[in-house]
């Protein structure tokens, strides 16, 4: 097991790959201590291989199990001399479908992972947030918290969810000196996409699809800033704004015509390719 040895450090959840896995490998490459944990054992030991054991602690962690996060934290915490320089809650699944056709199990399993994890995190890693000047509790939302999203509704009530918290404990916890700040990513090339999705993206406009390493590049620069929320592409916060004063419009823009609509199209001809 590695130690900070005075280094800044940060807590990564779902840092197996994807968005998560490229902040471990920015964060380590600017000197940085890096907290890996996942569901992936496997792939985990490879990013240890990679980062060297020296530099990192990595271990198998299920976000929503509350002790088994607490535990998680007082391990880094032994590793980093009580200190968390960023907690990044990353930890996130999807499911795709119509609401009412989707199995109730598997929507309380996104609750669970996507908003019941955050609040885990951030419960259990608030002491030692408090306890590192200049400390940052960031967490992944998404685009889909800019306006519901059909076909990803509860996926989508999460995010909205992730965003509303950050807000609230943006506030908060100013009186521990803690800034709370989240991203709001759009489609990412990452596993959690269902096959053929990021290839029949658009090539440009807000809804193209991004390397998760843009989205690690924003952690870095969220930590030397007070912005609250961050949009890859930063076309999105355009988005939220037409959500946030014409609501109805969007709707229509979403269900009937446009590039979100053509995207929602795409990604759920995949997802049904997927389910063979």
């Amino acid at each position: 097991m590695g130690s900070a040895n005075g280094r800044k450090s940060i807590f990564i959840t779902g840092a197996a790959s994807g968005m998560g896995r490229e902040t471990a490998r920015l964060f380590h490459g600017k000197g940085w201590f890096v907290g890996a944990y996942d569901q992936n054992a496997e792939d985990l030991k490879t990013l240890e291989g990679e980062l060297g054991a020296d530099n990192c602690l990595i271990r198998k962690l299920d976000v929503t199990d509350k002790k088994d996060f607490e535990k998680a934290v007082a391990e880094f915490g032994a590793a980093t001399g009580g200190k968390m320089d960023i907690l990044y809650n990353n930890a996130g699944i999807g499911a795709g479908g119509f609401f009412d056709e989707m199995p109730f199990e598997d929507s309380l399993k996104v609750v669970h992972v996507n908003f019941i994890g955050v609040l885990n995190g951030i419960h259990s890693g608030i002491g030692l947030l408090k306890a590192t000047p200049g400390s940052l509790c960031f967490t992944t939302s998404s685009s889909s918290a800019t306006y519901g999203m059909p076909g990803i509704a509860v996926y989508s009530a999460t995010k909205h969810a992730v965003k509303g918290l950050t807000e609230a404990l943006s506030i908060e916890f100013r009186r521990y000196g803690v800034r709370a700040a989240d991203v709001l990513p759009g489609l990412i090339d990452t596993p959690i996409l269902p096959e053929g999705v990021a290839a029949n993206a658009p090539k440009e406009g807000m809804f193209r699809a991004i390397p998760p390493m843009d989205v690690a590049k924003v952690v870095w620069e969220a930590y030397g800033s007070d912005k609250l929320h961050w949009y890859v592409p930063p076309e999105l916060s355009e988005l939220d704004k037409a959500a946030g004063n014409m609501p109805e419009l969007v709707r229509e823009q979403i269900a009937t015509t446009g590039p979100i609509a053509k995207a929602i199209q795409d990604a759920q001809a995949a997802l049904e390719k997927a389910k063979g």
